[in-house]
């Protein structure tokens, strides 16, 4: 799975996030949002160099549920779920160099 990001949504969002044995990133992003186009290849880079962390990417706009369980109400969001809970969020359009920095407990 490293090397790309992945694509979650309502229907598969436990298999791939919740149940996943690597911490996962989810990016609630929207294809209007322009700061979440900004950060988008920082976070495919990050998913090319990191194998030991997932980086998903939830399109809030078509999967809702999950958008509203758990409360994102801006975007761009990013959540870490490790072991099916949120143990980190970072809001808004950071460059690579501090997504890392952010992501730092998570990467090897």
């Amino acid at each position: 799975m490293a090397g790309a990001t992945v694509t979650v949504t309502d229907a598969n969002f436990e298999e791939v996030v919740l149940k996943s044995d690597k911490p996962v990133l989810v990016d609630f992003w929207a294809t209007w949002c322009g700061p979440c186009r900004q950060i988008a290849p920082s976070l495919e880079a990050i998913a090319a160099e990191h194998e030991e962390i997932v980086i998903a990417k939830l399109n809030t706009d078509e999967n809702p549920t999950i958008t509203a369980k758990y409360g994102v109400m801006s975007i761009p969001t990013m959540n870490v779920y490790q072991g099916g809970e949120v143990v980190k969020t970072i809001v808004g359009a950071k460059p690579k160099a501090m997504l890392e920095r952010e992501l730092g407990d998570f990467l090897a």
